[in-house]
C-alpha cells in the first residue's frame, strides 16, 4: 500500500512538473507588442512582463515617438522583436539594418515586397553588423500581407491575389533570398509549413483569445489555434498591453493554450 501510494505520489510530481514546462515553453513562444507612443506605459508593460513571455515587440509608433534610446528604456534586456518593416532601396535597409543591429534586436523584419535584392541586402548586412558587433544575429523576417488586408485590399491596389497565393509568392522569394521567415497570417501557416519546411521561422500577429475583440485585424484565430498550425512565434499586443493587467492577460492566455492542447 505505501509503495503504491508512493507511485502514486511521484505520478502526480512528474505531471506537474511536466505541465511546468510546457508552460515555460508556451511562455518563450509569446512575444508582447508594445504597441503605444508612452514610453511610461511601455516601460510600465514591460515590467509587468518581464521574465514571464519570451519578448516584447517594439513597432513604429513607439520607435518613431522615442527613437533607440526609448527602446532601450522600455524594453531593457529582454528579447527585442524590432518590428520596423524596412521597405526602400537596398543600400537604404542594409544601412538601417546595421543601425538596428546595435539595439540586439532577436527578430528584425522588412517588407518582402522590397524585393530580391532588398532582402538580400538586408540578410547581409544583419550578418555583417552582428559579426563586427560581436553579437547573436537576429532573425531577418519578411512582412508577405499585412494582416489588416484581405482579398479586396490586395485589388485595390494593384497586387495579384488572393490573399493566400501572394503570401506564398512572397514566402518562396523570402526562402530563396536567405532570410530567416516571415512574418504571416494564421491561416497560411500550414500551407507555409509545408511549402518552406520545418526550419523556416514563422512569426504570426492577428491573434485574438477567445475572449478578446478582433479590431482592426481581418485574418485572425486565437493563439492555440496558431500553435497548433506550426507557427514559432505568437505576437499579441491589445489583448494584452492593454489589458489593465498584462500579466495576468498573459496567464488568461497561456492557461487557454495549455487547456487546448
Amino acid at each position: 500500500m505505501t509503495e503504491r501510494a508512493g507511485f502514486a505520489i511521484t505520478d502526480r510530481m512528474s505531471e506537474v512538473a511536466l505541465s511546468t514546462a510546457e508552460t515555460a515553453a508556451i511562455r518563450s513562444r509569446l512575444f508582447v507588442g508594445l504597441d503605444t507612443p508612452e514610453l511610461a506605459r511601455a516601460q510600465t508593460v514591460a515590467q509587468a512582463l518581464r521574465g514571464i513571455v519570451g519578448g516584447l515587440k517594439v513597432g513604429k509608433e513607439f520607435f518613431t515617438a522615442h527613437g533607440p534610446d526609448g527602446v532601450r528604456a522600455a524594453v531593457g534586456g529582454e528579447p527585442l522583436f524590432l518590428d520596423a518593416k524596412f521597405h526602400d532601396i537596398p543600400n537604404t535597409v542594409a544601412g538601417a539594418m546595421r543601425a538596428a543591429c546595435h539595439l540586439r534586436p532577436a527578430i528584425v523584419n522588412v517588407h518582402a515586397s522590397g524585393g530580391r535584392a532588398m532582402m538580400t541586402a538586408a540578410g547581409e548586412a544583419a550578418r555583417e553588423a552582428s559579426e563586427d558587433l560581436g553579437h547573436q544575429r537576429p532573425w531577418v523576417i519578411a512582412v508577405t500581407v499585412l494582416t489588416s488586408l484581405d482579398d479586396a485590399d490586395l485589388a485595390e491596389v494593384g497586387q495579384t491575389g488572393p490573399v493566400g497565393e501572394q503570401v506564398m509568392r512572397l514566402a518562396r522569394l523570402a526562402q530563396d533570398c536567405g532570410l530567416d521567415g516571415v512574418v504571416c497570417s494564421p491561416h497560411e501557416i500550414a500551407a507555409l509549413r509545408r511549402a518552406c519546411g520545418p526550419d523556416f521561422k514563422l512569426v504570426v500577429p492577428g491573434l485574438r483569445p477567445t475572449w478578446a475583440a478582433v479590431g482592426d485585424q481581418k485574418r485572425v484565430t486565437t493563439p492555440a489555434e496558431a500553435l497548433a498550425a506550426g507557427a514559432d512565434v505568437l505576437v499579441i499586443g491589445r489583448p494584452i498591453a492593454a489589458a489593465p493587467d498584462p500579466a495576468e492577460a498573459v496567464e488568461r492566455i497561456v492557461a487557454e493554450i495549455a487547456e487546448s492542447g
